[in-house]
């Protein structure tokens, strides 16, 4: 199919289809009165047939910058075009030099020959199209070089921009076809106290700059209304079967293809009485989310009753339309849930194969024995594990934790180990915290990373896209996630707002929180609490550890740490052993460095340290907080004549900027 597709090459690298969408365009940041173009199923990029008809150069020299030639430029960072001040979409002229944007519709507008600006000088003033050394009259202070405006009447010049402006370069009345009561009139500033500063047509708020309005019958629209006005009739919507008509007006209605309220201006069926938002109209047809491991497929009524949404976990009206899947029936999203942002990664998949998986990490030898992608050089066999000998020295390739009591897969020619749930973990898969799809990364040069999600130090394996990073216990988190500390509820990743309470640290957390979506509870885990282990082996004990939630009812007496001698709180989470005689804090039991691999060298702040289990008699002093180090490892600064501990990664950063003091 791509083979059929049109080549426009300043636009994009893949060949584009033809194709009909209201949706508008990456090519200019505009809406256009016709909805016809091109889209990119690769990249998810649409360019109006105007635009894309029109001869673009690569390079253009524009009065509005003179200096520099200007370069056409593919913009990620969502800037701002430096004439108009719209945001730029994806496209725009650069000077990389000065840090200047165009956006294509600025580019294309060249400035009049004469213009009247007597806010700055009473005369005419007459374009030079020859580019002359002068001093700028506006005394703007910028280079004095380049296309000028200038009066014959009087010795005095201006750069361009300083005296002319595209965008404000508009009648001063229009007669709107959506207002044909009376003339638009242009105003700058905010808009009327007695207007709720909203255009008519589209909703958004007016820019404080240009609008149109007609005090009569209170009635604003902002540019690009103006400029581009919406079709007053689809023919063939892919929204729905029959003709749309534009009503332009204020009335409030149900969007039957959300099913949330709108207050203006939608597109109405006068055959059945369909209504839609008109940011409704551009709604993708096939997506993956980040909730659901299989495709889902836009309808235009759910017909699902009694289900709630898989992504914000609220009631669905099944009457209405939104997102299901064809191959678990019962999965269906709300229509502005599933094209979230933090959902959706903007790709419309309609037309497009659906690609396999390959998510299988491992190839099955025999019925104790695999061959995983991360090891391939040996076969891995199965060892149970008996639920009483707890393998302390042997830690996961993946999680890095102790293989414990756990069943694992272990290589017969060398060190190399992995819990069965970690073989397990899929090569790919996706997650809550990320729209695109994410890939285990084995990370066999054990560079050490930082978990986006607990914010935990880790040199184990990864899943990972571009600049997300999870650690593999952050990443196996999925929905509905269950905890022992909250037995009767599942948590689901709502975000919010809100700044939470974690249950497990008691800390603020404004960021990835897991949480109880049922009403009258309000139990709340962050990412690091939620992952640590349940069971674990330290050497003030004989027996491994439990993880205990806290008690609920007033301790008698007071509750010691065996690791730091400190008090303990019996209300919070801490390390018991199973005659429960003893409470140790989890930050003494587990530290900050269970992610790195004992022996292995980690870079951290641009500096090497080595890796050691703090299992000898003798406990090393910490170069920065000046105790014994108490945590299961600590971390040894190489490149020393004499040697340098530190008990925690929070200990290297504060060392490191002691450091950089004592150099400054």
């Amino acid at each position: 199919m791509e083979s059929e597709g049109v080549s426009l090459p300043l636009f994009d690298e893949h060949p584009m289809m033809p194709w009909n969408d209201l949706r508008r365009g990456d090519c200019c940041g505009r809406y256009e009165s016709q909805s016809d173009g091109y889209y990119c199923k690769n990249c998810n990029f649409f360019v109006h047939k105007k635009c894309g008809d029109d001869e673009l150069s690569e390079f253009i020299n524009n009065p509005s910058h003179p200096n520099h030639t200007l370069q056409l430029r593919h913009d990620k960072g969502g800037n701002i075009c430096d004439l108009c001040g719209w945001k730029i979409v994806k496209l725009c002229y650069r000077c990389q030099m000065c840090d200047f944007d165009l956006d294509l519709h600025c580019a294309k507008r060249q400035p009049p020959n004469v213009i009247d600006n007597f806010e700055t000088h009473p005369h005419k003033l007459i374009l030079l199209k020859e580019r002359t050394e002068f001093d700028c009259s506006a005394e703007c202070g910028k280079a004095s070089v380049g296309l000028t405006y200038k009066c014959d009447e009087c010795d005095v010049a201006f750069h361009v921009d300083c005296v002319w402006h595209p965008a404000t370069d508009h009648p001063t009345e229009v007669n709107h076809p959506y207002h044909s009561l009376h003339p638009l009139k242009l105003l700058t500033g905010p808009p009327p106290d007695y207007s709720d500063g909203k255009c008519r047509l589209c909703g958004r708020k007016v820019d404080k700059e240009l609008f149109y309005h007609c005090s009569s019958c209170n009635f604003t629209l902002d540019m690009p209304c103006v400029l581009h006005p919406p079709q007053k009739s689809l023919v063939e919507p892919k929204v729905h079967d029959h003709q749309l008509t534009l009503l332009p007006r204020l009335d409030s209605f149900t969007c039957n293809a959300c099913g949330l309220k709108g207050d203006r201006s939608p597109y109405a069926c006068f055959d059945c009485g369909f209504m839609i938002h008109q940011d409704c109209l551009g709604l993708p047809r096939v997506i993956n989310i980040n909730r659901h491991d299989h495709r889902v497929y836009r309808t235009s009524v759910l017909g699902v009753v009694d289900s709630v949404c898989g992504v914000c976990r609220k009631k669905v009206d099944w009457t209405y339309g939104g997102f299901s899947c064809k191959r678990c029936p019962g999965y269906v999203a709300h229509s502005k849930c599933a094209t979230r942002n933090d959902v959706w990664n903007g790709k419309e998949l309609e037309g497009v194969p659906e690609e396999d998986e390959g998510t299988e990490p491992y190839v099955v030898i025999d019925e104790n024995t695999i061959q995983h992608f991360s090891h391939k050089e040996h076969y891995l066999r199965r060892i149970h594990g008996n639920g009483v000998l707890y393998e302390e020295n042997k830690r996961c390739s993946a999680c890095i934790h102790p293989i414990g009591l756990q069943s694992f897969y272990g290589c017969v020619d060398c060190d190399f180990s992995l819990h069965r749930k970690c073989a397990e973990c899929p090569k790919r898969r996706r997650h809550v915290l990320h729209n695109e799809r994410l890939t285990l990364v084995t990370n066999k040069d054990l560079e050490v990373f930082s978990c986006d999600a607990c914010y935990r130090r880790s040199n184990g394996f990864m899943y990972k896209d571009g600049g997300k990073e999870l650690d593999v216990l952050c990443g196996l988190i999925s929905e509905p996630f269950v905890h022992p500390s909250h037995p009767e509820h599942p948590l689901y990743y709502i975000p919010t707002e809100e700044v939470e309470i974690c249950n497990g640290c008691k800390n603020s957390k404004e960021d990835y929180v897991l949480r109880c979506i049922e009403d009258d509870c309000r139990f709340v885990l962050c990412f690091k609490c939620a992952t640590l282990p349940q069971v674990v082996k330290h050497r003030v004990d004989d027996h491994p550890l439990s993880l205990c939630y806290g008690e609920e009812e007033e301790a008698s007496g007071k509750y010691w740490c065996d690791i730091c001698e400190k008090e303990t709180d019996p209300k919070e989470w801490f390390y018991t052993c199973k005659d429960q005689r003893a409470s140790l804090h989890r930050e003494c039991v587990v530290g900050d460095s269970a992610g790195l691999m004992p022996r292995s060298i980690a870079e951290i702040w641009c500096k090497s340290f080595e890796v050691e289990l703090n299992n000898s008699v003798t406990r090393p002093f910490c170069r920065r907080c000046k105790y014994r180090c108490e945590y299961p490892i600590y971390l040894k600064l190489l490149g020393r004549t004499s040697e340098t501990y530190l008990c925690s990664v929070s200990c290297t950063f504060g060392f490191v900027d002691e450091e950089r003091c004592l150099f400054v």
